[in-house]
């Protein structure tokens, strides 16, 4: 099992988390890596939780089916839960948001494609469509009269 976990530094909010229902899912974006052959295939490759793909040899389905070129082996993995939200602390600590049960594969870098929501920490006005694929947000919350942050936001991909 591997887990995709942030660190953040939020001010003003709190509760991030990616935009995800079945109306608008979110694809998580990762680089792969065969752990058969340890090939890491060249394009990044996205992930829903809701989207299920067959897998040859009648084995069911999964969220992510994965055939190395170099090994031509067929690996799979499964978003095993819900999204976790990640809250304001300080100092700022590492949280889990999805875990993914990985078979013969291993995701190894993250890009932040799509979006992401947060909620206003006094005021509790609701932030959508927070972009973070340049590693910072900044906003102004209008009911607390206070600018609201997310910096030096960090991914890892760690054993969950």
């Amino acid at each position: 099992m591997l887990a995709l976990a942030v660190t953040a530094e939020l001010e003003g909010v709190t509760d991030l988390q990616p935009q995800d229902t079945e109306e608008t899912p979110f694809y998580y974006t990762f680089k792969v890596q065969c752990t058969s052959c340890r090939e890491i295939h060249p394009n990044w490759v996205s992930v829903s939780r809701f989207e299920t793909n067959e897998q040859s040899g009648s084995r069911g389905d999964a969220n992510f089916v994965w055939r190395c070129k170099n090994c031509k082996r067929e690996h799979s993995a499964n978003i095993t839960d819900t999204p976790k939200s990640y809250s304001q602390q300080s100092p700022p600590k590492a949280k889990n948001i999805i875990v993914l049960d990985c078979r013969g594969l291993e995701f190894v870098e993250f890009k932040p494609d799509g979006l992401w929501k947060a909620v206003g920490i006094e005021s509790k006005t609701k932030f959508a469509d927070i972009d973070l694929t340049e590693g910072d947000w900044f906003d102004y919350d209008e009911k607390s009269s206070e600018e609201v942050s997310i910096k030096d936001v960090k991914w890892e991909i760690r054993r969950a």
